[in-house]
This record gives structure tokens, sequence and C-alpha cells, in this order.
């Protein structure tokens, strides 16, 4: 194992930076990152700039490593490459951070501190945070984030975050090590799948206030192609962190509640729509204990499913579990 951290004082860090068309930009964010940082791990995404070789060629930075892949795998392909490297050495802590210039190396501190002050175990930046920076955003771009992270927040159980797609990200080790690095999305999925698998641990999640940079550079994000496989991710997610969380690991008052509203609601909508079209085939209008057996239950179902997702929303993950991971064995 790497010795990184020979003054034993403060926890070892190691940063990961997926690299893919990043060539005019990544040389000033590697020059950026802060000297207290012990490994810095260079993800060449099979990127047709090369930008592995030009690292190696014009960086000088002993801190820096260069790991290639023969073929593109995407963002969370070029993660789970760095953060299995990353945990061959003696990081404490591991940090995403991209090489487009977007996000400030300098600020990587407020990403470390609320994991080594125990506070949590994992953080990530919240471009919305500040109303200043939100002023400058696009309406259509407020609206979207907004909608997707509500989507993020019922899928992953993390209620208490925002911008959830933000790649700028310092995990603790310890955590990290109990992920199922292999089954985590390698697309552009990959933040919010990693949320999801936090959940499952227990893990706290913070947001840490970031402002991002944006300049020249093109994003290869196409919405049209990731539309329907985020939606689809984000309800497969949904679906097993309620059967892990609710009903697998353990049953509660609230598993009822989800099922007897979901229950109740369909038996109402059901019954009303079927009396309704019975009505309507001989032109009689439904009887008041028609639309009262109707109305009751999906009113009840609809009370029970608010008590379940305020029970859901109490139930995020707060307080930090790599200590108590840190005393498993692997």
């Amino acid at each position: 194992m790497d010795k990184g951290n020979p003054d034993g004082e403060k926890p070892a860090i190691a940063v990961v930076v997926p690299c893919y068309k990043v060539k005019s930009k990544v040389l000033d964010v590697l020059r950026r990152i802060p000297a207290d940082v012990a490994y810095i791990f260079c993800v060449d995404d099979a990127c047709p700039e090369q930008s592995g070789d030009f690292i190696k060629q014009s960086c000088e930075d002993k801190r820096v490593r260069v790991l290639h892949h023969e073929q593109n795998q995407g963002v969370g392909g070029a993660m789970v490459t760095g953060y299995r490297a990353a945990l061959e050495t003696d990081a404490a802590i591991v940090v995403k951070l991209d090489g487009d210039g977007q996000m400030a190396p300098e600020i990587l501190p407020s990403f470390v501190a609320p994991i080594t002050a125990e506070l949590c175990d994992y953080t990530k930046g919240n471009r919305f945070f500040r109303p200043e920076d939100v002023k400058s955003m696009p309406r259509i771009r407020l609206f979207g984030n907004g909608l997707l992270s509500f989507v993020t927040k019922l899928s992953s159980g993390y209620w208490n975050i925002f911008d959830p797609n933000n790649g700028y990200t310092a995990i603790h080790a310890d955590v990290l090590r109990r992920m199922p690095l292999h089954k985590i999305s390698r697309g552009y999925f990959f933040e919010s799948d990693m949320l999801f698998r936090l959940n499952l641990l227990h893990a706290a999640v913070m947001d840490v206030p970031m402002t991002a940079v944006y300049a020249d550079e093109t994003s290869s994000l196409d919405i049209k192609k990731i539309l329907w496989p985020f939606l689809r991710g984000h309800a497969r997610n949904l679906y097993k962190r309620i059967g892990y969380n609710y009903f697998l690991r353990d049953f509660h008052l609230a598993s009822l509640e989800l099922l007897l509203g979901l229950v109740f609601m369909i038996f109402g909508t059901v019954f009303g729509i079927v009396e309704w079209s019975a009505g309507e085939a001989v032109h009689m209008p439904a009887s008041a204990g028609t639309v009262m057996l109707s109305a009751l239950p999906v009113i009840l179902g609809f009370q029970m499913l608010l008590s379940f997702l305020q029970f859901d929303i109490q139930s995020t993950p707060r307080h930090a579990v790599h200590l108590g991971l840190a005393r498993q064995p692997d």
C-alpha cells in the first residue's frame, strides 16, 4: 500500500479526474489542485485527443498517474477505474473532479472538511444554493434541474439534496469499499446511481455550495438520448430502494401505509371508472353511495401515501457511517 500521509496528521486525499475531450483545460485543472492532495488519477477514457499521453508528456506533477481505457466507457466507467486505483492507496477520502475547468480545484477542501469532521460520508456540489448563481441561469435549466432533483430525491431517498447530477463529489474510502462498483451505471446516470447505492448503506450525504464556471466547452450530453435511460434508471432504483428498505431489511408501519395506500387508490380509481362507464352507457348518473364508495378509498389511500412519504423524508440518512464500516471485516 502506498503511503501518502507520512505525518499522520491529515487523512490522505486522492483525486480522480475523468478525461474525455478536456485537453485544452486539464493541465490548468491539475496545476490548481491543492498541494495537500496525495494522489491524482487521470483516467483517459479512450479520449480522441489522447489526453492521457498529453498529460504524461506535459505534466511534471509527481502525484499524477494516468490510467487508460482502450474503449470509451463513459464517465461512470472512468470513475470506477479511478476509484479502484484510489482504493489501492492509503487515501482516506476520494474526490471526483472534472477536467473541463467547470469545477474550481481551490474549493476542494470544502468537500473534504464535512467528511473529516464526521458529519457525513459523501459530499456533492450544489450550483443552485446561492441566489446570485441562480439568477444567471436560464429558466429551462432551473425547471429541468428542479424536476430532476425531485425525481432523484424520490428514487435515492436523499430528500436533503439538490442538483443531483453535480459531478464534484467526495467520498470516504471506507464507504467506497462497500460500494458494488461493478453494478454502478457507467454512463451519465452515474451520479444518480451513486446516491441510490449510498442510501442502501445508510451513508450520510451533504451538499456543498459552489459556483460552476462556464466557458467555451461543449457538452456531449444529448437530452433526447438520455431521457428514457434516466427515467428507467430512477424507476428501477425507486422500486429497489423501497423493496430493500421497507420490506426486505425491515417492515415498518410505513410499509403497511404504502401497501394499503396503493390498494385503496387503485380500488377507488378503478371502481369509479367502471361505475362511471356503466352509468354513461345507460345514461344514468351515479348514486351518492357509488360516488362515496369510489372517492373514500382514494382519499384514504392518498392520505396513507402522504404519511408514508413523510416517514421516508424523516428517514433520510443523516449520520456518518464510515467509522462503523471501518470496524467491519471486508
